[in-house]
């Protein structure tokens, strides 16, 4: 019986960081792909949408993994 709960833990750890590499990693890309878009339709020289959304992205995918945890 202790084998089975050890078990069933290591995959309930396994779907739980699974889970947050996924909603980080759609995290960062709605940020990148809206920053690339607005980009497009403000048509700037400079990709400063792509830059800000991009790294406000990743600032929100680090605090929502760490508040996951």
């Amino acid at each position: 019986m202790e084998k089975f709960r050890k078990k069933k833990k290591q995959l309930n750890d396994y779907a739980k960081y699974t889970s947050l590499g996924i909603e980080m990693l759609v995290i960062i890309l709605a940020g990148v792909f809206g920053g690339y878009y607005l980009d497009r339709w403000a048509d700037l020289g400079f990709p400063v949408f792509l830059v800000v959304l991009s790294l406000l992205s990743v600032a929100a995918a680090i605090y929502h993994a760490v508040k996951g945890l």
